[in-house]
Order: C-alpha cells, then sequence, then structure tokens
C-alpha cells in the first residue's frame, strides 16, 4: 500500500491568525506605550501600574468588539451573496451554469470541458460550485466573528501582561528603560512566530514589528516628558 501523502498548508490559519496576531502586538504595544508615557510623566509606582492594567482590560474588550463586529460585517456580505446566488440558480439554472462554464474557461479548460465539469459540479452541489468558484466563499476562509473576537481578545490580553509584569517586577526608576527592553525583545519574538506560523521570513516579520513598536513608545515617551507631572 502507498503511504498517504501529507500536506501541511498554512491557509486554514487565516481566520484566527490574523485576529491574533493583531490581538497580540496591539496588547503589547498599546499597554508598553500607555506604560512608558505614564512613567515619563513622572508619576507614580501605583499610577503607572493602575494605567497599565486599565489599559489591559479595555484594549481586550476594545479588541474583541472590534473584531467581532469586523468580520461580522464580512459574514453578512458573505450570506447576503449566497440568498442572491441560491435565488439565481433556482431562477435561472442555463443562465448560472453557462456563467460557471465560462469561469473555467477563463481558467483554461476548453469550453466542451468545462461544460461538462459545470455540469458535473452543479449536480453535485449548484450553490457550492458557485460560491467558491464565482464567489470565492469557502469553508477555511470564511468569515468566523466569534473566533476572531476571542483569538484577538486572548492574544491582546497575553502580550498586555509583558510590559505589565516588567512594572510590577521593577523599581519605579527603571519601569520605562525596562518596559522597553522587555517590549522590544517580546515584539521580536512574536513577530518571528507569526512569520513562522504564516510560512513567511522570521527575520523579516521580527524587524517590522519590532520597527514600529519602537516608534509607538518613543512617541508616547517624548508625549509623557511633555506633561512631566508629577504624582
Amino acid at each position: 500500500m502507498r503511504a498517504r501523502h501529507r500536506e501541511l498548508h498554512r491557509s486554514n490559519r487565516v481566520g484566527w491568525l490574523r485576529a491574533a496576531v493583531l490581538g497580540a502586538n496591539d496588547g503589547i504595544v498599546s499597554v508598553a506605550g500607555l506604560v512608558v508615557g505614564v512613567a515619563a510623566s513622572g508619576a507614580s509606582h501605583n499610577t503607572v501600574l493602575l494605567s497599565g492594567v486599565a489599559g489591559l482590560v479595555a484594549g481586550a474588550m476594545s479588541m474583541a468588539a472590534g473584531e467581532y463586529v469586523s468580520v461580522q460585517s464580512q459574514a453578512d456580505t458573505e450570506k447576503a451573496d449566497l440568498r442572491q446566488e441560491k435565488q439565481e440558480l433556482a431562477e435561472d439554472p442555463h443562465t448560472e451554469l453557462a456563467e460557471l462554464a465560462h469561469i473555467y474557461v477563463r481558467r483554461g479548460l476548453t469550453p466542451a470541458l468545462a461544460h461538462q465539469v459545470a455540469e458535473q459540479l452543479t449536480a453535485h452541489d449548484a450553490l457550492g460550485a458557485h460560491a467558491r468558484d464565482e464567489l470565492g466563499i469557502t469553508d477555511t476562509l470564511r468569515a468566523r466573528p466569534v473566533q476572531a473576537a476571542m483569538a484577538s481578545a486572548a492574544a491582546f490580553t497575553v502580550g498586555a501582561l509583558i510590559p505589565l509584569a516588567a512594572v510590577l517586577l521593577v523599581p519605579t526608576k527603571n519601569v520605562g528603560v525596562a518596559t522597553i527592553a522587555v517590549t522590544l525583545a517580546s515584539l521580536f519574538v512574536s513577530g518571528a512566530l507569526a512569520a513562522y506560523a504564516g510560512g513567511a521570513p522570521l527575520l523579516r516579520g521580527a524587524l517590522r514589528v519590532g520597527f514600529w513598536g519602537a516608534m509607538a513608545m518613543a512617541a508616547s515617551h517624548l508625549i509623557g516628558n511633555l506633561f512631566d507631572v508629577r504624582v
């Protein structure tokens, strides 16, 4: 017996990977920027910590809500397109069959073979064939709002805990520097992990995430210094 051939594809991770990467990086950068900015203003250790915790809670809820609303809009659009396609199949199946065959002709099949393929796929699952080949809707890439919201909120929380750990473990006078160092290191790691999960070059992913995180913290530190409030 021939050994079963296994292939590793990463496209089935797109739904949760994008939300998780966005959530983790946003958690790290947002809370780190908040902590660095408040610490640079001269605030007390408790104020810096409280600001970070508030940023974590508000950010996680915001990420979950934003992802859910965004992906749900995509899901609503997909459902509307599928309803329209279902109606068109019921009202004018011959035109829909010709439309499907024309799609396969544009992809390289001969007209005769394209028509034969369209007939067989229509007999098997007409709506599924049109959803996949005409609308580009597949089970793998279909919008999943709840999954995206949960992945984003959980990843944001995990990411935000990193700069908060620096606040808890480092003396007040060194909080800013320690948070920046820990945050940059974690951003390089998260960028590399995201690149690995998506099959992209590790170094490029790490540098891209680290660069923008550094820019965000630099801007926050500058704003904090401008106010110089002693609490």
